[in-house]
């Protein structure tokens, strides 16, 4: 052989003078090798400079060293803001990783945990999701953090979402708002739709709010839509579910020359930053949340942590 990186277990077992079955059980380190036989196996692969290939050890079950990281969404800025902090945690443990879409889609997930389970990766971190039954998850148990959502049994790492709208609704209200407004998310959503807009509606009561608000999903053409049903000449300041949610509803106020109308929103996302830095935006912590993740993960698979639950605490710059 010209190359050792050419060659196969088959071209070993040629080698050796055995089956193939028996350099699987030398690599593996298994038992009903002999001895003698076993050495000229071993032989043959110092010799030849042989390593297995990566899908020759997952059949065998040995560990590559890989961590799936399934995401709802790719062009998610939140979730890639908390990936970028998976990543560097990942490799200075010595994993690699492979990234997944869910698209929100349960039937996606079971999917992916199947291709995962046959790569034989080591661990996974999902970004969870409403509908995503915990059935489908429970085999993971021990080998799993789940974001964003809970899950009995599960570790996960969650956001404070009633704490971040109660952080722009007691802020919005000492700067002398006192009608705000709400864009939110469905309700069919536990996190950035219910969570959040009942925290709106506690902070309302609380502040002898009349609530004005309005549901639908997290794009910017629903906040720019939605706007329009939320704001009145009343209004003072709106605060929105989400960073996508707030793009659209400034660009609503833009087109109406609405300079007075204070906008509130949870992400604090680099665009909204950059293009609306007068905006009140609540750092949920994604890339905290990601690095916390990444922790307890190693921790779990290195048997030095146990099944928790996180909550990222949120801050208002």
């Amino acid at each position: 052989m010209s190359s050792s990186s050419r060659l196969t277990i088959k071209d070993i077992a040629r080698l050796s003078g055995v089956g193939k079955s028996t350099v699987s059980r030398v690599l593996n380190n298994e038992g009903k090798v002999s001895q003698q036989t076993r050495e000229r196996v071993e032989a043959v692969i110092r010799e030849q400079g042989f390593i297995p290939s990566k899908s020759a050890q997952a059949m065998r079950g040995q560990s590559d060293k890989i961590i799936g990281i399934i995401v709802s969404r790719l062009d998610s800025p939140s979730e890639n803001q908390s990936v970028r902090a998976i990543l560097p945690l990942l490799y200075e443990q010595g994993y690699d990783s492979i990234l997944m879409e869910s698209l929100l889609r349960p039937e996606l997930v079971a999917e992916h945990l199947r291709v995962l389970r046959q790569r034989n990766v080591d661990g996974i971190i999902l970004f969870g999701f409403t509908g995503l039954r915990r059935e489908v998850l429970s085999e993971w148990q021990e080998k799993m953090v789940v974001m964003v959502r809970e899950y009995p049994g599960l570790s996960s790492v969650c956001y404070d979402d009633a704490g971040a709208v109660n952080l722009l609704m007691a802020r919005l209200s000492q700067q002398g708002s006192g009608q705000i407004g709400y864009i939110g998310v469905a309700q069919n959503d536990e996190t950035t739709g219910r969570l959040r807009y009942q925290a709106y509606l506690d902070a309302c009561q609380r502040l002898a709010i009349a609530p004005q608000a309005a549901l639908g999903d997290l794009s910017y053409q629903s906040g720019f839509s939605l706007a329009e049903q939320v704001i009145t000449p009343e209004t003072q300041a709106v605060i929105c579910a989400s960073d996508t949610i707030a793009l659209g509803a400034m660009k609503y106020l833009q087109q109406q020359a609405l300079s007075g109308v204070k906008i509130g929103s949870i992400g604090h996302t680099p665009l909204l930053s950059f293009l609306f830095p007068a905006t009140l935006s609540v750092d949920l912590g994604y890339a905290n949340a990601g690095a916390a993740a990444a922790r307890q993960l190693v921790g779990l698979l290195n048997g030095e942590a146990n099944i928790r639950q996180l909550t990222i605490p949120c801050k208002l710059d």
